[in-house]
């Protein structure tokens, strides 16, 4: 099973009615898998701290909901991330990592390289998955820790796990 079947999986176990998403190479698999779902509502975001207003709002109206984006969304997140924690709003986040192995673009080396640290700062908890045989069960636990803990939970998803991406590509 591809990593992203996993994510999917643990999704559906989850009864996650909502996904909202900036269009990512990385997760395009699991995007197209979450919107052929009829059971899924998906939302495509022009930024990704929309996705926090989206979430809560599926929170308030009684749905479970994820935001799926790239690292470099992460510095677009922070001012909005206070409402998720001052409201106690659970967040369930997966990060497609930029900036990390084979980054052939300098300006997602800064981000890439504070994504952790910031959503640390913020308040998440954070789990990274490298090798995909890893995927399940941090996603698993990342739903838990946002619907059953109440947190806002965090999976990084390493760049290892995506495709190589080159300027023409």
């Amino acid at each position: 099973m591809e990593w992203w079947q996993e994510i999917y999986k643990a999704i559906k176990d989850a009864n996650v009615r909502q996904v909202a998403y900036v269009p990512d190479a990385g997760h395009a698999k699991l995007i197209q898998a979450c919107v052929d779902d009829d059971e899924i509502t998906t939302i495509s975001l022009t930024t990704e701290e929309e996705g926090i207003a989206v979430l809560s709002g599926a929170w308030l109206g009684g749905d479970r909901g994820v935001l799926l984006m790239q690292s470099s969304g992460v510095g677009n997140c922070v001012n909005m991330f206070s409402l998720a924690k001052t409201c106690q709003f659970p967040m369930a986040l997966f990060i497609t990592m930029r900036g990390q192995w084979k980054e052939f673009n300098p300006w997602q080396l800064p981000m890439g390289s504070t994504t952790e640290p910031t959503l640390e700062l913020a308040g998440f908890s954070v789990n990274t998955a490298e090798d995909p045989n890893d995927v399940a069960d941090f996603a698993a636990a990342t739903l838990h820790h946002a619907f059953v803990g109440g947190e806002m939970s965090a999976l990084l998803l390493h760049q290892k796990l995506t495709p190589v991406k080159t300027f023409g590509k």
